[in-house]
């Protein structure tokens, strides 16, 4: 019974910080594009910017679900590496995607929450899921 109990634990306090995680990379996606993310998604139903904001999200899940699979014996330390690689996810796919505003004409930006689809969205999300692959290979 105790197994189970230090169990949930565990997974109530690795869940809490994968979202925390999340919310930190809707945040972070709505930063880079302009106008009110939530807004275009839900009200507009922009498919460019939900294409953006799910490959952000499938990416920082990717990251927490490799660094918790391969969590140290520490449960302290798995949840600080978790937070670390996760922090680095995010960092890396703003990064990237300044890499590809920098290296493409107009602002991608801007190209990504057009309400018309556009072809740019799917290379970005591409670009997330690879930074997201890359950072969950450096864990293991």
């Amino acid at each position: 019974m105790t197994d189970i109990v230090n169990g949930l634990g565990r997974a109530t306090a690795y869940g809490a910080l994968g979202v925390v995680l999340l919310i930190l990379g809707i945040v972070l996606v709505d930063i880079l594009t302009p106008g009110k993310l939530g807004r275009q998604i839900w009200e507009d139903r922009n498919r460019n910017a939900a294409i953006l904001l799910s490959s952000a999200l499938l990416g920082i899940g990717g990251i927490v679900f490799t660094s918790i699979w391969t969590t140290y014996d520490n449960f302290g330390k798995g949840l600080a590496s978790t937070a670390a690689f996760g922090l680095l996810g995010l960092v890396m796919m703003a990064v990237a995607f300044l890499v590809v505003d920098l290296v493409t004409p107009g602002k991608l930006g801007a190209t990504l929450v057009d309400p018309e689809p556009h072809p740019a969205v799917w290379v970005t999300a591409s670009c997330n899921i690879a930074v997201s692959a890359i950072v969950s290979a450096s864990i293991a």
